[in-house]
């Protein structure tokens, strides 16, 4: 006899248990026509030019605009957050020059493992509770606006730095989602709690915000020091300061952060030491096995040993501290024309302060 499916409530509730006991510390239902701003949204900031050279969010727009777009057949968005809630101030190395500083999300374990295994944990649940649903699992490398998404699930609101604020998690959550073909009860949906606040706006170091909720990536320290490839525009490298991976300024701001509860964090992501406050002088010294020995299982693996040699080297342009002149001049022979260019300004900026 064929096992028949929970009544839709019933199959929700016992999905959001399930989900908490995969680690997933926010979680919510969305219609998948729940947000059909999302396209128009999405279509402005690409005629802008606001995502920089990331072109796969062009080359992809009309299935990231709607999950529909996507997947013809999905009927409900499961929407999940995992918190990575950070014990300590992550603006506490803005003073320390030989330090450089990685942001939270990227000290611990890499987040695209983590949740994919705890997604495809729920999703087994999931099809053991309704055998004829089908389904998807995403975590961020596929076209899905888990935001504007996880806004509609309840999960929290897209605040004025455009990244998701839970009233529960302040501003760190990991997204994941799960598409199917189920029609489960929404649950409410997330409402804006920014009010007159622009503590984000103000703290970017960049002037990324040219406006609230619209980010410019061009401008955007996260973007320039991960997703760029390129030498990063010299007006712009003052900014970045001691950034070597991203940054957290906005989001670390945000006054909502006071109720984050740091307890449910998943502890994949507890900070590793030789991530949590990285010298200088040991990035500078970086070559290409010892990049990827360092930084095996974390997401800065991704950006390979050229990009974060770059980046300290900025970072070493920026520090003031003359002794990183004998580790900088061999660079500026580089094999990547990237990092001489860096290593490059970033001594003329140093024997300029001398």
């Amino acid at each position: 006899m064929a096992q028949t499916a929970p009544a839709p409530h019933d199959l929700a509730a016992r999905l959001e248990s399930a989900a908490r006991a995969h680690g997933f510390a926010a979680f919510g239902i969305a219609a998948a026509d729940a947000a059909p701003q999302t396209r128009e949204r999405l279509r402005a900031w690409l005629d802008a030019g606001h995502h920089g050279d990331m072109l796969w969010m062009e080359s992809r727009a009309d299935e990231r605009g709607h999950p529909a777009g996507l997947w013809p057949d999905v009927r409900s968005v499961i929407m999940l957050g995992m918190s990575y809630a950070p014990a300590a101030d992550p603006l506490a190395l803005a003073e320390r020059s030989d330090r450089g500083r990685i942001s939270v999300y990227a000290q611990g374990a890499d987040y695209h493992d983590v949740i994919k295994r705890a997604l495809k944990a729920l999703a087994r649940d999931l099809i053991a509770l309704a055998p004829d649903a089908a389904l998807k699992v995403f975590v961020d490398t596929a076209p899905v606006m888990e935001k504007p998404l996880a806004e509609a699930a309840g999960l929290g609101w897209q605040g004025k730095h455009t990244n998701l604020v839970s009233r529960t998690h302040g501003s760190w959550l990991f997204l994941g989602a799960i598409y199917t073909t189920l029609d489960l009860p929404p649950s409410v949906a997330g409402r804006d709690r920014c009010g007159s606040c622009r503590a984000c706006q103000d703290a970017c170091p960049t002037d990324a915000f040219p406006a609230p909720y619209r980010l410019d990536a061009r401008r955007c320290i996260s973007y320039l020091t991960i997703e760029h490839k390129g030498p990063i525009p010299e007006p712009l490298r003052p900014g970045i300061g001691n950034r070597v991976y991203g940054c957290d300024d906005c989001l670390a701001v945000c006054p909502w952060n006071k109720f984050a509860d740091t307890a449910q964090r998943h502890r994949a992501f507890l900070p590793r030491a030789e991530l949590a406050a990285p010298s200088l002088a040991d990035l500078l010294a970086l070559d290409d096995s010892a990049f990827r020995r360092v930084f095996a299982g974390s997401p800065i693996k991704r950006i390979g040993r050229g990009r974060m040699v770059r980046n300290a080297a900025i970072a070493a342009g920026n520090s003031g501290d003359a002794r990183l002149l004998s580790q900088l001049a061999p660079l500026c022979h580089d094999d990547d024309p990237v990092v001489a260019d860096a290593a490059e300004w970033a001594m003329a900026r140093l024997q300029a302060a001398v």
